[in-house]
């Protein structure tokens, strides 16, 4: 099984520790990547120490000093990617709190997309960042769409391999980086009920996908070899949420959907 998962825009920043080590990154056997990594890594050096920064970036001047500590990645103290990816989602799924198999699990098979580094392990040791997928960088495309080639033929034989599902908890640019096999992958899609009606909740289908991770991570190997088998695990999950699940199959060449149905209010 393989966890796909954003990466979440606010960061904890590691404030001691040996710096980014590209070769030590899941993925760094790949030349393509690591070259991609590094790329980047100096582009996004040069436009955050530029007069307009902000703008190139797309962020407000509330994250000024975010930016600023974009031009010290290659120096920065560098900690595992649990521990400096923050917010809704990897709060639900508190790593921290995880079993020691289920770590082990996650070590394996969660992978975390971001526009600066593609695609990292949960466990690689990262500097905190700010570079949301939607910038643009000068003389590249748009981030999603310089990833994808680069990252396809890497993460194609990393499924392949795996052999599993593939569990997506990804949106937007994040999703469109790599596109996972459909015939083995469930996207979560998250709605509430209100009034009776269906509808998409942005901060709680965060949390939910945090804790449709955990749960999955728990579950271990056997009981998530195959879609239903995951179904199964994140309804039994659902008993202490108070959620329905649904699975949609993929067919016709398109992914499959695992409908987590929020209760009312």
């Amino acid at each position: 099984m393989l966890i796909l998962l954003p990466p979440s825009e606010g960061k904890t920043a590691p404030r001691s520790g040996a710096p980014l080590d590209l070769d030590a990154l899941a993925l760094a056997d790949d030349a393509a990547v690591t070259g991609a990594r590094a790329d980047l890594l100096t582009r996004l050096t040069a436009v955050s120490a530029a007069p307009d920064a902000l703008a190139a970036l797309g962020v407000g001047a509330s994250l000024t000093g975010e930016v600023e500590a974009n031009t010290r990645l290659a120096v920065a103290p560098a900690a595992p990617g649990h521990r400096v990816f923050t917010g809704v989602l990897f709060d639900a799924l508190d790593h921290a709190s995880l079993s020691a198999a289920a770590k082990r699990r996650a070590r394996a098979s969660v992978l975390v997309f971001s526009a600066l580094f593609g695609a990292t392990a949960l466990a690689d040791r990262i500097p905190a960042f700010r570079l949301p997928v939607g910038a643009k960088l000068p003389g590249l495309p748009g981030l999603a769409a310089h990833w994808r080639p680069v990252l396809t033929p890497a993460l194609d034989a990393l499924a392949a391999r795996d052999g599993g599902p593939v569990v997506d908890c990804r949106s937007g640019g994040y999703a469109a980086q790599w596109r996972a096999p459909a015939e083995r992958t469930l996207a979560v899609d998250v709605f509430q009920l209100r009034d009776g009606e269906r509808t998409v909740v942005s901060h709680f289908a965060k949390h939910t996908r945090g804790l449709v991770a955990r749960a999955l991570l728990e579950a271990g190997a056997r009981e998530t070899s195959t879609l239903e088998r995951v179904a199964d695990v994140v309804a039994r999950a659902g008993d202490g949420h108070g959620w329905e699940v649904e699975l949609a199959r993929p067919s016709g060449g398109k992914p499959g959907a695992l409908r987590v149905i929020l209760p009312e209010g």
